[in-house]
């Protein structure tokens, strides 16, 4: 057990920092002390996973007093609309990284970046969005990581002016998934999961938003994280006009690719991270996520006329012919112009640049026929083939 994180002090620290104190909606509170007290008791932290969990926590509450302090300056800015997003909804592991990367290219659309995401505070302007000295800042963190953790970059590429997702967002209102993906919580997981209201996670995810925003306008958010499959109906409470894609592949890959990306990405700051542990844990959380998807669908909390949906194989064949069809259902034009963009990513970026991320089903220490037995209403029901372990 390691001591647990000094949550007060953490608080201290971000208003001494920005010289603010209004953290808005007090919403925060709980899932940071539950997150601290799960780190104490579960995440075998080491001394430099301490300081690294400490240091995060601080700076998302450090940008959180900062995003409402702008808020206050200029109130406006909570009248500023968020347009319809696009929101990729897929689990992990299933192409939406891809997929989001592609969208970004799109000048009609809008993604958050990584820098943005990361470093808010002032909210970026459109006169210098492309060279505004965060950028700078967050790549150099950013290639860090790949020394600390040797082969991350071959699973998941990072960058500060790649597409970031939502729970980057939702760091700091601390009710995320972000922290089971990087450190070994299963309490808070289970909360996050199972019992924790979202919604002021959501209330919280647009008013970062019209943040973003506010010097430089969006015409269409286009927006992912695989956090949003737990709580849909949250999701299209604050955004009820959302368009949906979900993205589909077999969940014993998920599970399989998933659990070797998070139990990398643990290492970071904890010396008992294993595959096994890791795939024991993010089997329950995947498969109960693809069963509410299904259950969204029944209810009717998802309008089949507002999402698309890519099974994982078809869109790695032929990435354009789906996002021709994404576009197509969701009543979009894509132009010539932006797929030629879409095409020149495609070519800077291959899959393989960084290397091969190689993982094997074994590696899980779990039973495929189990989980496909656990996964099949969903597999049924989105006829989602199986692939070769």
């Amino acid at each position: 057990m390691t001591e647990r994180i000094d949550t007060t002090r953490v608080v201290e620290e971000a208003r001494a920092a920005t010289g603010l104190d209004d953290f808005g909606e007090d919403s925060w509170q709980e899932g940071l002390e539950r997150l601290a007290d799960s780190l104490a008791s579960e995440a075998a932290l080491t001394e430099l996973g301490v300081q690294i969990a400490q240091g995060e926590l601080t700076m998302y509450l450090a940008n959180r007093l900062g995003i409402m302090e702008y808020r206050r300056q200029h109130p406006e800015i909570a009248g500023i609309d968020v347009t319809p997003p696009i929101v990729i909804v897929g689990q992990g592991r299933t192409g939406t990284t891809i997929l989001h990367d592609l969208l970004a290219q799109d000048p009609a659309n809008r993604v958050p970046l990584t820098w943005e995401v990361d470093r808010p505070c002032p909210p970026p302007e459109t006169a210098t969005y492309d060279s505004d000295p965060r950028i700078d800042e967050v790549d150099a963190i950013t290639g860090g990581v790949e020394l600390l953790i040797p082969g991350f970059l071959a699973m998941h590429p990072m960058g500060a002016r790649l597409p970031q997702e939502c729970v980057r967002m939702t760091v700091s209102d601390f009710r995320s998934i972000m922290f089971p993906t990087q450190y070994r919580v299963p309490s808070y997981g289970h909360w996050i999961v199972n019992e924790a209201d979202m919604a002021p996670a959501y209330r919280w995810h647009r008013i970062y938003l019209q943040h973003l925003q506010a010097r430089h306008p969006a015409s269409r958010w286009v927006l992912k994280s695989p956090a949003h499959i737990w709580c849909l109906a949250d999701l299209l409470h604050e955004y009820p006009n959302a368009l949906l894609v979900q993205t589909h592949r077999d969940p014993v890959r998920v599970i399989s690719s998933l659990s070797s990306l998070v139990a990398l990405l643990r290492r970071i700051s904890s010396d008992d991270s294993t595959i096994p542990v890791a795939a024991a844990e993010f089997a329950d959380y995947v498969i109960d996520g693809l069963d509410r998807s299904v259950t969204a669908r029944e209810d009717g909390t998802v309008d089949p006329a507002r999402v698309v949906d890519v099974q994982f194989a078809e869109f790695m064949a032929d990435p354009f012919a789906t996002i021709r069809v994404i576009y197509e259902r969701l009543g979009l034009e894509l132009d010539a112009g932006a797929e030629t963009r879409m095409r020149n990513f495609l070519a800077a970026n291959p899959a393989d640049q960084h290397g091969t991320h190689r993982y094997t089903f074994a590696d899980t220490e779990l039973d495929a026929a189990e989980l496909r037995d656990r996964s099949k209403r969903y597999t049924d029901y989105f006829a989602v083939p199986s692939e070769p372990l």
